[in-house]
C-alpha cells in the first residue's frame, strides 16, 4: 500500500479558491488510480473527482463539474485538486485515495475500490 498525506485545506470565503495536494510515498505512484472524496458532518463519504494512472482520464461529481480540476504529477508522486468558485456546501473533510490497478485508463468513483486513504484535510467555506 501507498502512504498518502493531504495538505492545502483551510478556511475560505464563498467564491474563493483552494488547491489541495496529496503526496504519496513509494516508487510506484504511476501504478495507482487516484481519487478525491469528501465527507461532511452526518453525511456519507462521496466522490469528488478521480484520475487515471497517466492522468489522461478524469471523472467529476456533478456538483463540482466546471469548478474543480483534478491533476497529477507522477514525477512528484502528487495528485492535486484545484477548487474554484467554492460554495458553503463544499465544506467537508477532503480525503485522497489510491488504488493500484493494471488498467492505465481506469477511473474509479466508488470508495470501496480504493485500498489506501489519507488522513483528510478540512475545507471550510464561509458564506
Amino acid at each position: 500500500q501507498v502512504q498518502l498525506v493531504e495538505s492545502g485545506g483551510g478556511l475560505v470565503q464563498a467564491g474563493g479558491s483552494l488547491r489541495l495536494s496529496c503526496a504519496a510515498s513509494g516508487r510506484s505512484f504511476s501504478m495507482y488510480a487516484m481519487g478525491w472524496f469528501r465527507q461532511a458532518p452526518g453525511k456519507e463519504r462521496d466522490i469528488v473527482a478521480a484520475i487515471s494512472r497517466s492522468g489522461d482520464r478524469t471523472y467529476y461529481a456533478d456538483s463540482v463539474k466546471g469548478r474543480f480540476t483534478i491533476s497529477r504529477d507522477n514525477a512528484k508522486n502528487t495528485v492535486y485538486l484545484q477548487m474554484n468558485s467554492l460554495k458553503p456546501e463544499d465544506t467537508a473533510v477532503y480525503y485522497c485515495a489510491a488504488d493500484a490497478t493494471y488498467y492505465s485508463g481506469a477511473v474509479y468513483y466508488a470508495a470501496e475500490v480504493y485500498e489506501s486513504w489519507g488522513q483528510g484535510t478540512q475545507v471550510t467555506v464561509s458564506s
